[in-house]
């Protein structure tokens, strides 16, 4: 007797327990009883009769679709290679179970037209400078679509952009055309910032005359510095007409003693007194010397 009803327990048990199903904590269950949508089941031991009921698993992860290379051509018509990846994730169980055979499959399908669709609208230039604007513009029109397959689109990022070997090497020579440009920008920004600071100084100099004088001096003491080297430089006829003014006011003063009779002879066996010597009209003049350097001293006596 116990014997009969041991087959039925036994029966039973192995029923309940193939009923059991464990979900994930990233996955849901989407249920059919009959092949009608009961619910979905969340994270942890569910019952699903056997025969009469079953589940599909669908996890809620971030998963990443690859986008092969695809040809196009921009609005410029420029024909470029560009692949890219998608990130999407599943937000609704139900409707990505029920809306879509394939969800994964649809997805990438779409990112491919899109990619072309998105791409052919816009110039190589801003595909290659904004190239956030062109990823947010895929995330979003593909997002539209698979919201009705309970798909949520997170990113899309290009990966790369193949161009034609031509293309790039204008782009180079563009780049370089574009470092030349600016270089000679910051050298003129530089040049008229020396030449206001010129301007600058020779307003002050201009200002106060004897300044130039000071300036000059400090100038032949830094040449007179090099004893290795021989300069010869001009001196301003500006400078010497001072000299030359004093020199000429001395001379008629000069002339003048040595015209006029002496009122007193000498007495006898005294000497004569001596007539007034003229002043030396080279005093007060600037003093130029020029020195050989000892290089060429040696090579003179060598010779």
């Amino acid at each position: 007797m116990m014997e009969f009803l041991l087959i039925p327990l036994v029966i039973a048990f192995g029923y309940v327990l193939g009923s059991l199903r464990v979900l994930n904590q990233y996955e849901r269950g989407v249920v059919f009883l009959l092949g009608k949508y009961i619910g979905t089941r969340n994270p942890g031991i569910s019952v699903v009769p056997l025969a009469l009921a079953r589940m599909k698993k669908v996890s809620l992860r971030i998963m990443a679709i690859d986008i092969p290379a695809q040809d196009v051509i921009t609005r410029d018509n420029i024909s470029v290679k560009v692949n890219a990846v998608l990130y999407m994730r599943v937000a609704d169980p139900a409707l990505a179970v029920m809306e879509i055979q394939d969800y994964l499959y649809a997805t990438g399908q779409l990112a491919q037209t899109t990619l072309l669709s998105v791409l052919g609208q816009v110039e190589l230039d801003e595909l290659l400078a904004d190239r956030k604007k062109v990823n947010e513009l895929l995330r979003q029109i593909i997002d539209e679509r698979t919201e009705y397959w309970g798909i949520e689109i997170s990113a899309v990022e290009i990966k790369d952009v193949l161009l034609p070997e031509g293309m790039r090497r204008a782009i180079a020579r563009q780049a370089e055309a574009e470092r030349e440009r600016r270089a000679k920008v910051i050298n003129a920004q530089g040049e008229l910032q020396a030449s206001e600071a010129l301007a600058q100084a020779a307003r002050v100099l201009q200002s106060q005359p004897a300044s130039i004088q000071l300036r000059y001096l400090q100038t032949v003491s830094e040449i007179a510095a090099e004893n290795n080297s021989t300069t010869i430089f001009p001196i301003p006829i500006d400078m010497l007409r001072p000299f030359f003014q004093r020199a000429q006011d001395a001379a008629p003063t000069a002339d003048a003693a040595a015209n006029t009779p002496a009122k007193e002879t000498a007495a006898p066996g005294l000497p004569r007194p001596a007539a007034p010597v003229p002043p030396d009209i080279t005093e007060g003049l600037p003093q130029v010397r020029f020195e050989r350097s000892k290089s060429t001293e040696g090579e003179g006596g060598s010779r």
